[in-house]
């Protein structure tokens, strides 16, 4: 249960800039990038209250005190520097960037939250309605947002717009990966401890 608390804490930290990076991103849209806009509000209202879903799972599996711990912390090197990251790609290359992300996101928890979500309930003993709001919410909502984004990109032919999409999912998928490999060694860690 450690891992999955510790991996919850670091999504905290990088769901709850999830709204302000799509803001920042719409702030940047011009007048060319109507569609753009659009589905930025959109995923806007979608988005909202997710990093407390995130904070009533911690507080459902190990009480309060880890969440005022989690809301404190800033989270780990690679999660601080992916909301990094995202935040100068959106102001210095465009708002396109945010749909690297948002690929990279998506696109994964299409594929495993709700299995994952259910494989750790059974590990640990818990049901996944209790812990697990957050990861059971994003599996198969998240395949309309899929189809959404993947229709968004197929519309988009400026190749510079293009390349802002596709450099930022290689830096997010580079990212959250060395997020995992930081949870999977801090885990082993303990284990050799304990």
């Amino acid at each position: 249960m450690d891992l999955y608390v510790s991996y919850l804490g670091q999504a905290y930290h990088h769901v709850r800039h999830t709204c302000p990076l799509l803001r920042a991103a719409l702030d940047r849209c011009n007048s060319e990038d109507r569609a753009l806009a659009g589905a930025l509000r959109e995923y806007i209202l979608e988005e909202e209250g997710h990093e407390a879903w995130i904070l009533d799972d911690i507080r459902d599996l190990v009480g309060p005190a880890t969440v005022e711990h989690t809301i404190e912390y800033e989270g780990d090197p690679p999660v601080r520097a992916l909301v990094g990251f995202m935040y100068d790609a959106i102001a210095r290359r465009g708002p396109h960037a945010m749909l690297g992300m948002v690929h990279v996101l998506e696109g994964m928890s299409v594929q495993l939250a709700e299995k994952a979500a259910a494989a750790i309930a059974g590990h640990i003993g818990e049901t996944p309605d209790q812990g697990f709001r957050y990861m059971m919410s994003h599996g198969s909502l998240d395949q309309e947002h899929v189809v959404f984004f993947r229709d968004l990109v197929n519309d988009i032919s400026d190749p510079a717009s293009q390349a802002q999409i596709i450099d930022t999912a290689n830096m997010v998928y580079y990212l959250w990966g060395r997020m995992f490999d930081e949870l999977d060694q801090s885990n082993e860690g303990a284990s050799r401890a304990a």
